[in-house]
């Protein structure tokens, strides 16, 4: 049975810093959007490079010899990130929907979100008082032992659809490692991020160690990348602007880098798997959160013995899903983040019926208000199309047709991104072999994106590098500190 989620009252629009809510530096304002109906849901203050400069100064403080953060035991740290899980437990219906109200998703999956990232906090508090160097026996009368270090003030950049996602993963990593921070949400979400860090307050963690500027990526995120006072960016977002986040880091202090970019991620299902399993686990590949997934495996491969049959029940599928107002619990399918991207979304589907691909089902705007685009299927796609080859971010399956294991090894990798690759069979060798060839930072097989906090996350060539979650990810924001001791004789 359908229930409607009352509309959360909206608490905090102002930036974060220093542990205090503040109004931007020029008193300018920009408006977030219902993506439901593309009303406005609040005005937010907007930070630019002043606010910035103002955020590192607090950070640099935070992160200075001396500081309480400094002082602070790493199993102290690590409680205050479980502190923070648990308020976000207590909490965790008022985040599901502002998450789902925000950014338009499912109420299903924002609650899903939130249970993801109460469990990546307290994995990560766990790592606090277990980072760690070695003892190197030298040549020569000298004791040699190694130092993780902390890199220091960190700058962070996530993307609109997965906003407490993704600063889970790059606030727990980083503030386990010691790290301070400043965090731009995107403009068309930050209402979760602004929630989360009056929680940090409220959960101990000394003021300057985090901190949240909402604002534009050519002002705001322009100001973090370039900013001299900080030691690190991480970016989440598209290959073109992950190529100026790391020109604007080059340029500035040589600061370093961690990108998690787009991708055009193959999921092949070979003719041994079951269909049924197959059809809902590439539909939940490409479909979920409308297609705005970096990794969503939006080119199916399908074995040719398997395709005709495979295709009729993909639409069968795809056409039960409840497309509705995303503040209802049964909804499945909301609208696409911003006209922007509804327009995109619609141009690659025009597209791919002007070159040639079969329309199956879809293909239009859903409703006559917000950004709602049917979930769409095209069969009959070559590789060489638009649609096959571009990353849409939107609902639209691609079904590919191929022969052999050999050849669709060769044409998965033919992409320039690399972020993540799939199979379905329940041929162990066909796994194995898949999962040594194909060209992607994760690849699952008999599965799509499970999401656990131990495992690594990053992708190959243009999809980025560096890593999210498990143990690499807190490397990411350490440095090896090598320290020689000379002695009178060999220790």
């Amino acid at each position: 049975m359908s229930e409607k989620i009352p509309l959360p009252e909206i608490k905090y629009t102002q930036l974060f810093i220093n542990n205090e809510f503040v109004n931007s530096v020029s008193g300018k304002t920009f408006a977030t959007s219902n993506p439901c109906n593309g009303k406005k849901i609040a005005d937010v203050q907007e930070g630019d490079a002043a606010d910035v400069d103002k955020a590192v100064i607090a950070a640099r403080d935070a992160f200075a010899p001396g500081s309480a953060w400094r002082q602070l035991d790493a199993s102290a740290r690590g409680r205050l990130l479980y502190a923070l899980a648990n308020l976000i437990e207590r909490d965790y219906k008022y985040l599901v929907a502002l998450e789902s109200l925000d950014c338009g998703k499912p109420y299903s999956l924002a609650l899903l979100d939130v249970e993801h990232i109460i469990h990546v906090f307290r994995y990560f508090a766990g790592w606090c008082d277990k980072i760690k160097g070695d003892t190197i026996p030298c040549d020569g009368n000298f004791f040699c032992y190694t130092k993780q270090e902390p890199v220091g003030v960190c700058g962070q950049i996530i993307p609109w659809n997965f906003p407490l996602v993704l600063l889970a993963w790059k606030w727990s990593a980083a503030l386990a490692a010691g790290c301070t921070l400043i965090l731009k949400p995107a403009e068309d979400t930050p209402l979760s991020a602004l929630y989360v860090a009056a929680l940090t307050k409220e959960a101990g963690f000394p003021a300057g160690v985090i901190n949240v500027i909402p604002g534009y990526g050519s002002t705001a995120g322009k100001a973090i990348a370039s900013h001299p006072g900080i030691q690190k960016v991480a970016f989440t977002g598209s290959t073109a602007v992950g190529r100026k986040v790391m020109s604007e880091a080059a340029n500035s202090n040589l600061k370093r880098v961690t990108l998690e970019l787009g991708g055009k991620s193959p999921l092949i299902i070979f003719k041994d798997a079951d269909l049924d399993v197959a059809c809902q686990t590439s539909l939940d590949a490409i479909m979920a959160y409308q297609g705005q997934v970096c990794c969503a495996g939006s080119r199916t491969f399908v074995q040719e013995d398997i395709y005709n049959e495979f295709v009729k029940r993909a639409v069968k599928a795809v056409e039960s899903r409840v497309i509705e107002d995303v503040m209802t619990t049964t909804c499945e399918h909301g609208p696409q983040i911003n006209e922007t991207q509804f327009k995109k979304v619609l141009s690659y589907i025009e597209a791919g019926k002007k070159e040639g691909a079969k329309l199956e089902t879809g293909g239009a705007r859903h409703g006559d208000q917000g950004y709602f685009i049917k979930p769409t299927i095209f069969s009959n796609v070559t590789d060489d199309m638009s649609i096959a080859k571009d990353e849409i971010f939107g609902p639209v399956q691609c079904i590919i047709k191929f022969k052999t294991l050999d050849e669709v090894v060769k044409r998965a990798n033919d992409t320039s991104y690399g972020l993540s690759a799939g199979c379905l069979t329940n041929d162990l060798n066909t796994a194995l072999t898949l999962a040594n060839l194909l060209q992607g930072g994760s690849v699952w097989i008999n599965c799509w994106d499970p999401a656990t906090p131990q495992a690594p996350f990053g992708g190959f060539k243009q999809s980025g590098f560096g890593k999210e979650l498990g143990e690499e990810a807190v490397k990411a924001y350490t440095q090896v500190k090598t320290v020689l001791i000379k002695l009178p004789g060999k220790p």
